[in-house]
């Protein structure tokens, strides 16, 4: 079963584009929509509890399937700041690139994203 939505579809995309178009520097608020409209994306792309991807102070998901994590800090851990996160889910900035920059922090052995970034349902252009 895909996670519950909780950003509208249309107020998600409309704030990426608004974020793409401050050159990723927008109001934390049209910031925060963007973030949670994207995280919920991926949950909805890899479903499951293997993985939990945070963007503080803005959201966290949990995501991929495989062993599920039910208490304390999960095994497998992916943070980034927003800027970043948002590059990375509409495919502006490549996931090795992330990692080997240090912008990304990366625990677990299932820590990645391999191949589900970028996300196909955030096209930006028309």
């Amino acid at each position: 079963m895909p996670p519950r939505r909780r950003t509208p579809v249309a107020d998600g995309h409309a704030a990426l584009l608004a974020c793409r178009a401050a050159g990723w520097a927008a109001d934390r608020r049209t910031t925060a929509t963007a973030v949670r409209y994207t995280l919920e994306e991926l949950a909805t792309v890899a479903p499951g509890r293997t993985v939990e991807v945070r963007v503080p102070p803005h959201g966290a998901v949990q995501c991929i399937e495989g062993p599920v994590h039910t208490r304390g800090t999960p095994p497998n851990v992916i943070e980034t700041d927003a800027a970043t996160w948002l590059r990375l889910a509409v495919g502006e900035l490549a996931w090795e690139d992330a990692t080997g920059g240090a912008l990304v922090r990366a625990s677990g052995q299932r820590a990645h994203l391999d191949g589900l970034l970028p996300l196909a349902s955030l096209r930006l252009d028309p």
